[in-house]
């Protein structure tokens, strides 16, 4: 059976938070009452210790007494890239998801495969260096007068979702969507709130544990109209490397 700590601690943790015996074993999954279990008749299951650490971020090693970290703060979600998609000489590239591509993103996500029929391309310049970037088209009206629909942005990797400013835009890479959006997190609240700069879309809260990557938007392109196709892009993107690394050059002569 367990140990003295740990049911004193699994008692006390139901008291903190002034639950009945009844009232706890329904919100663990347990049958009829918590009594059981606290008097050491019956085994504390790893289903409840799941249930402690989800409801409440109780650290299941400080349950069991090897740690004095009371709770596990889960919100910490890793949004590191699931791929990081390198070139022929092993060297970060940058890949360009379209807006038909996000559409099948968030699904392929860690599918290397997925990745190789994407456009892909060098940036020459220091400051996209040392870091993971990913392109990305925008889509929709959301983001005006900033981003203009099928605009593209170049965004880099983040890894923890406590690194994002509320004052930067971010893409945000959810179960089943790819959008581009500010975000802010409230004082005392689990939520992250994903923040549209055209007023006519209302901000909304979501659960850390939906979001898979983030990307920081750290500038955006804006092609002609004519730039439809792939090879269009491309092409685009080149001339504009070609502009930037000249004006470079002139900087730096």
């Amino acid at each position: 059976m367990e140990n003295e700590l740990t049911l004193k601690r699994f008692t006390d943790i139901r008291r903190e938070l002034g639950f009945t015996q009844a009232e706890f074993a329904q919100l663990l999954g347990v049958k009829n009452t918590t009594a059981d279990i606290e008097r050491g008749r019956t085994k504390l299951s790893g289903k409840v210790v799941t249930e402690l650490l989800k409801q409440f971020k109780i650290n299941p090693m400080w349950l069991f007494g090897e740690s004095d970290q009371k709770h596990l703060d889960t919100s910490k979600t890793s949004v590191i890239p699931k791929v990081v998609t390198v070139d022929n000489s092993d060297q970060d590239n940058m890949v360009l998801v379209n807006a038909r591509a996000a559409a099948g993103y968030p699904q392929n996500i860690a599918d290397t495969s997925w990745y190789q029929q994407l456009p892909a391309f060098d940036l020459p310049i220091p400051e996209f260096r040392n870091a993971t970037y990913r392109g990305f088209q925008v889509e929709g009206d959301s983001m005006l007068p900033n981003l203009k629909p099928n605009d593209w942005v170049l965004a880099r990797a983040i890894e923890h979702i406590d690194h994002v400013s509320p004052n930067k835009m971010y893409v945000v890479v959810l179960q089943d969507s790819v959008m581009v959006k500010k975000i802010e997190k409230r004082p005392n609240s689990n939520n992250i709130t994903l923040v549209s700069l055209n007023e006519a879309y209302p901000p909304y809260d979501i659960k850390p544990f939906q979001i898979q990557e983030i990307w920081e938007v750290s500038s955006k392109l804006t092609f002609n109209v004519d730039a439809t196709t792939e090879t269009g892009l491309l092409k685009q993107l080149q001339q504009s490397m070609e502009e930037l690394k000249r004006q470079m050059g002139q900087v730096n002569t």
